[in-house]
């Protein structure tokens, strides 16, 4: 099958990588422009870019794809190339740019979004980071038909997968984007014998982009929360908080209850009421949260024990 892919990170270049492995022939490659990224601010290919590189892969990464839009030279340069490849398909994952009405109809078989919720629940940018920071206790993939909607297409193929309560977005990322290529190649294979189910609109939920707002910790939610919204902002960006006009990322933590006597029967929510090599005890609203994974901002990642060594962070001191 000729096929075009639109994507940019990671979760989108393994089901890229399994369709090349799967023989399909990829005619063009979509992905988002090269961005800053890093301390110098270089221009960073995205994942997908990298192995349609490798692959030798034919590539054109517009800014935008409205033909009346703000880069309407680059959006009929898209046109102009997709309605000559004669494509059967187009494989979105992640792709970051709005597909107007011209690429939905551009394809014997349109557009299928590969996208990792069940839907109707949690449409739009952030679907596993919002899962992960509401407690659920599954999520999955969805093969999609696109239409104009945001993620409001019929669902062609699903699978589903429970949470870990101490899930990290980043672990339920790499098993989901191994989930949607092998599905991704499925719906390929079968795509004449899948029988579209229509969402159910009044069940949605939004899956807003992470601000940076949320990143900062609130000690004076429950710890239950808290462990929530830790391992959700992990890989990125991370939860933080200050200490001491220092600001710290908190990579991994779970709630405790504070069941013992002593500092945190009084401690001031965002207090620390214990600390070892192994964990450090934060008092919270209800409960405490036990910090396993910190890092200081400008340090390198560290074990907790090898950051204490540097500058210890003494029982009685406040996050805030």
């Amino acid at each position: 099958m000729r096929i075009i892919f639109a994507g940019t990170p990671e979760f989108a270049k393994i089901a890229l990588e399994q369709i090349y492995l799967a023989g399909h022939e990829l005619v063009l490659v979509l992905t988002q422009p090269d961005r800053p990224a890093g301390r110098g601010l270089k221009l960073q290919a995205s994942s997908v870019k990298k192995y349609a590189l490798e692959q030798s892969l034919p590539i054109f990464q517009p800014q935008g794809l409205k033909l009346d839009g703000k880069f309407a030279d680059e959006a009929n340069q898209a046109k102009e190339k997709i309605s000559s490849l004669k494509a059967d398909l187009v494989i979105v994952a992640a792709y970051g740019l709005i597909l107007p009405h011209w690429v939905l109809q551009a394809t014997k078989y349109g557009c299928l979004n590969i996208h990792a919720s069940l839907l109707p629940q949690w449409r739009g940018a952030a679907p596993i980071h919002r899962a992960v920071m509401a407690g659920d206790a599954e999520t999955g993939i969805c093969i999609m038909q696109m239409d104009e909607g945001l993620d409001t297409g019929d669902v062609l193929l699903s699978q589903s997968i429970s949470i870990d309560p101490l899930e990290t977005t980043a672990n339920l990322l790499e098993k989901l984007s191994k989930m949607g290529g092998e599905l991704i190649i499925k719906a390929i294979e079968h795509i004449d014998d899948l029988k579209p189910t229509p969402q159910i609109h009044a069940l949605a939920s939004y899956a807003h982009k992470i601000t940076k707002e949320e990143s900062i910790l609130d000690w004076n939610k429950s710890s239950k929360v808290l462990q929530r919204q830790v391992l959700g902002l992990n890989p990125s960006p991370g939860a933080s908080s200050q200490l001491e006009n220092e600001t710290f990322k908190v990579w991994h933590a779970h709630a405790i209850e504070s069941d013992f006597n002593g500092l945190a029967n009084s401690a001031p929510n965002g207090c620390v009421v214990s600390v070892n090599n192994d964990a450090i005890d934060v008092q919270c609203q209800e409960g405490l949260l036990r910090i396993t994974q910190l890092q200081r901002a400008g340090h390198k990642k560290m074990p907790l024990s090898e950051l204490l060594k540097g500058k210890p962070i003494p029982v009685g001191s406040c996050f805030s």
